[in-house]
């Protein structure tokens, strides 16, 4: 199958699947995340794949949601319209296709570096283990303005506290402190992280694909069991409510007046530095 957002290889029992958009910083269209759940089906399918490997070409990882495909609609009669279901709706079929990340038989190992940021952060949260450079950037921004996370496995992954101190700020993490609180597996040099990645990606290659299939949907269905799915489900509907509030309309409309990068610069200049640190006080 031929892919035009993203990269599909076989090297030895690992799919590398790459994010393919460097110049739009791999930002999740709603194309890219089709062709994306079709090659982790591919993976899962194919008998010589073991594991896949999901990384980012370029300087970045992913940088959240495509925003010019914000108000790329089909018109009212195909849910384009502003009420809150339709966005429920929408917001659902881009987390279906996340899912796939999860619900897939086979381990994903995610490779993050740069900036890991919005919607880009549920597609790190949803594979199985993820390894970051150590001065990646890891947050969620649009709680500031926008709404909530689509999709949420934050409170598996860091526990309450620390996921409502980035929840309640829209702060980030670098890679290092990400690995102190178990957001990422480990952080590692960015010149060491490929060789990281493909060195577990062999291990995991030495174990048949049967058994890493077993023993993945067991800790999966614990996290069920535990009412990931459920939460999953409620994050999009939670997610929508969020953009109903005052100053996410406000910064839609700054969006369609000046621009992206405007509406970013000022929502986020009031946060200075906007990093939270694990240890000590923070820096802003």
């Amino acid at each position: 199958m031929s892919y035009e957002t993203i990269t599909y290889e076989l090297r030895d029992t690992t799919a590398v699947i790459t994010l393919n958009r460097p110049e739009r910083r791999n930002a999740l269209s709603l194309q890219l995340q089709k062709e994306l759940a079709a090659a982790l089906i591919e993976a899962d399918e194919h008998n010589a794949v073991h594991c896949v490997v999901l990384k980012g070409a370029g300087p970045h990882f992913c940088a959240g949601a495509d925003l010019s495909e914000y108000s790329a609609q089909r018109g009212p009669e195909y849910r384009g319209r502003e009420e809150i279901d339709d966005d429920i709706w929408r917001l659902e079929q881009g987390q279906k296709l996340r899912m796939t990340l999860f619900d897939m038989h086979k381990p994903v190992i995610c490779m993050v570096h740069g900036t890991v940021i919005g919607v880009g952060t549920d597609i790190m949260l949803l594979c199985d283990i993820a390894i970051a450079a150590d001065d990646t950037r890891i947050g969620f921004p649009p709680v500031r303005d926008l709404g909530t996370p689509p999709g949420h496995m934050w409170l598996y992954n860091i526990g309450p506290q620390w996921a409502k101190r980035l929840m309640l700020t829209g702060d980030s993490v670098t890679g290092t402190d990400a690995a102190e609180i178990g957001l990422v597996l480990k952080a590692v040099p960015f010149d060491q992280l490929e060789a990281e990645v493909m060195r577990l990606a062999g291990r995991m290659g030495l174990v048949d694909p049967h058994l890493l299939s077993a023993n993945k949907r067991l800790i999966n269905l614990g996290l069920e069991l535990m009412g990931a799915r459920t939460l999953q489900r409620l994050a999009a509907e939670i997610d929508a409510r969020g953009h109903n509030a005052p100053m996410a309309r406000e910064f839609k409309k700054t969006m369609r007046e000046f621009g992206v990068k405007h509406a970013f610069t000022k929502r986020d200049s009031a946060f200075g530095r906007g990093y939270a640190s694990v240890k000590g006080p923070d820096k802003d």
